[in-house]
């Protein structure tokens, strides 16, 4: 039994979350051009690009190719690149950085320590972020309430960091269940990543991500081994003071 089969349940106000979404990718458009998708070929960010694509949207995607993906996200890359009418644009990390870093730490850091995991994903992640969000005056993300404690009040429109960076970030499907993701990804038979039909919810790099069991949190997967306050490899985490 495939992700369809298991998840794609539409929440009953389904129809009012879609018409909001668009609009706000809409008026995010006209609003905050430049402004680019985060995605990382999870559920989520295929029905966002779906989205921007059939609004037909001048709004570049970009994926950050960390070098540890799995070959199943690696392939939906190439697919989503060739199918889609907004250009697909990949970041990746500084290879003398890489270079450097596994030779002084070894090929799998993450396991050492917490700082060792962190300063993996700033090579990997965080450097390649910082030039794919360049210039933008707003970025995308597929983050969901739903998705775990830490991200359940993630605004549709988040202006926090605006004052700091330039930059505000939307998150177009804040409100949507997984449900809701699976059934736009029924109804429009989009393709996805088949790690979903193994149980991966919430899919990273291949060595951060295990298959999660019924009743784990979305993103238990992720650094299972890590306290759950330390799960964000810094993309979505804002700064204390």
């Amino acid at each position: 039994m495939g992700a369809i089969d298991l998840y794609a349940r539409a929440s009953a106000d389904f129809d009012a979350k879609l018409g909001q979404t668009r609009q706000l990718l809409q008026d995010a458009h006209a609003k905050y051009a430049p402004l680019t998708q985060a995605s990382s070929l999870g559920a989520e960010d295929v029905v966002i690009t779906h989205l921007i694509n059939s609004l037909a949207l001048d709004i570049p995607i970009f994926v950050l190719e960390t070098g540890k993906l799995h070959p199943q996200t690696l392939d939906l890359l190439e697919r989503t690149r060739a199918a889609s009418r907004a250009p697909v644009n990949v970041f990746r990390p500084v290879q003398h950085a890489v270079i450097e870093f596994v030779a002084c730490e070894g090929s799998e850091p993450m396991y050492k320590s917490i700082e060792l995991r962190k300063a993996c994903c700033h090579i990997r992640k965080m450097e390649p972020l910082e030039r794919a969000l360049a210039g933008q005056r707003a970025w995308i993300t597929g983050l969901r309430r739903e998705q775990s404690g830490t991200r359940a009040y993630v605004p549709l429109i988040d202006t926090s960091d605006e004052a700091k960076t330039g930059r505000v970030k939307l998150n177009p499907l804040a409100d949507w269940t997984w449900g809701d993701v699976w059934h736009y990804i029924s109804q429009h038979k989009l393709d996805y990543n088949p790690l979903h039909d193994e149980f991966y919810p919430s899919i990273g790099c291949a060595p951060c991500t295990r298959a999660i069991s019924l009743g784990e949190d979305f993103r238990a997967g992720r650094w299972w081994w890590e306290d759950e306050a330390a799960k964000e490899c810094g993309l979505h985490v804002k700064e204390t003071a």
